[in-house]
């Protein structure tokens, strides 16, 4: 009779060490999903004004400036709802205003042009690579919310379901083939 007792409460003590390594492991993974999603947030406003700078500082023809101007303000001020949109629409001017390398090489023959170059370059390529970290994130939690422990003891508490960002983070050609730019 001892013995019995003796195991159901090792199993027991296990089962429940499981559940709590289980609970910690989504617990960090959210953690890892808002630390990412506050690195992908930095990076898209980082782009963003870059965007906003250049479009401004007289270096680009007046067409690119307004079109550049608008979608970066519109990505700035996007409602959370909205802002996937709003990030493919910066995306698209990106790639319309500096589709191809001459564009780009106009830019830097203005002074001051070779560093807004280099900074918006910089911005663009990390865009994509925030992007995946948090998606990557979201996977990981996702597949282990769908577990059926997880959703038999609620070991997610009332978090909500981690969300994707899907959005076109496509660089412009002439500014994603530059790696010293």
């Amino acid at each position: 009779m001892i013995e019995i007792i003796v195991w159901t409460v090792a199993a027991l003590v296990a089962i429940g060490l499981y559940l709590s390594w289980t609970a910690g492991r989504l617990d960090r993974l959210h953690a890892r999903i808002d630390a990412a999603r506050a690195a992908l947030d930095a990076q898209l406003l980082r782009r963003a004004s870059v965007t906003q700078e250049l479009a401004t500082s007289g270096v680009l023809d007046p067409a690119a400036s307004i079109v550049l101007y608008e979608a970066a303000h519109a990505a700035r001020q996007a409602e959370e709802e909205q802002r996937e949109v709003a990030e493919s629409e910066l995306s698209t001017a990106l790639r319309a205003v500096f589709g191809e390398t001459a564009q780009v090489d106009a830019v830097k023959e203005v002074p001051g042009g070779e560093d807004a170059a280099k900074e918006l370059a910089a911005a663009v390529r990390r865009v994509p690579m925030a992007r995946r970290f948090h998606n990557d994130s979201v996977r990981a939690a996702r597949a282990l919310r769908r577990h059926r422990t997880v959703r038999l003891f609620r070991l997610a508490g009332h978090a909500p379901f981690p969300l994707a960002f899907e959005m076109d983070d496509e660089p412009p050609v002439a500014l994603a083939d530059r790696p010293g730019s």
